[in-house]
């Protein structure tokens, strides 16, 4: 396991995100922070700072919003129980780098502006490659830019430590040039789709796998 350069964050979501951070808490010891909403997404998140300049993102539906007409981001919709399920690396002119992606022969998918609003009122807002057009094993990063918003994990968030994560498909081959195209610097391992994330916490250390299947 390592830690991947320009990691940005770590995606964990879940069918039920209020019981998903409660079983967190339990896990680690340390009680997620409330995000916000996505609008127009249908999901909402908690976040937990896990060292490196990143954090991890526990994301679910948010019953408050009207159900998109489309299926919900980061395969929340068809998950049975929470799992690890991509993660996002930071790049500045996010554009460019889609671009370069694109002529490597992999999409990562359209740019897309999103904004939230922080409990305390603070609206975040940032570019990334659409999650819906990432490659489907979530082996592959999507892109971020936070431009000149404050980046979450500088927001005083809870902690814990990451010590590594690991990047999983079912078929390495097939992941490996998008995963080099941008520029992710890891290469896949077989395994159920999805990573694998060991933290150090005050319950010593735990990992995170992928969602359950079937």
């Amino acid at each position: 396991m390592g830690i991947p350069p320009g990691l940005d964050h770590i995606v964990y979501a879940a069918p039920d995100l209020p019981a998903a951070g409660e079983a967190f808490a339990r896990l680690t010891g340390v009680e997620p922070a409330v995000g916000g909403s996505h609008p127009g997404w249908g999901t909402r998140n908690l976040l937990v700072g896990i060292g490196h300049g990143a954090y991890l993102e526990l994301v679910g539906p948010d019953p408050s919003q009207i159900p998109p007409a489309g299926p919900r981001p980061f395969r929340v919709d068809d998950l049975s129980g929470p799992g690890a399920v991509t993660w996002a690396v930071r790049r500045d002119g996010l554009a460019a780098h889609a671009r370069r992606a694109r002529c490597a022969g992999y999409d990562p998918g359209r740019v897309l502006s999103m904004s939230r609003r922080r409990p305390d009122g603070t609206v975040l807002s940032w570019d990334l490659t659409d999650p819906l057009g990432a490659h489907p094993s979530g082996a592959v990063p999507f892109l971020i830019d936070w431009g000149g918003s404050p980046h979450p994990s500088a927001s005083g968030l809870p902690e814990v430590r990451l010590a590594g994560m690991r990047v999983q498909a079912p078929d390495p081959d097939a992941v490996a040039g998008p995963l080099e195209s941008v520029g992710a610097g890891v290469r896949a391992e077989p395994g159920p789709a999805g990573l694998v994330v060991a933290l150090d916490t005050p319950n010593g250390r735990v990992e995170l796998g992928p969602p359950p299947t079937g």
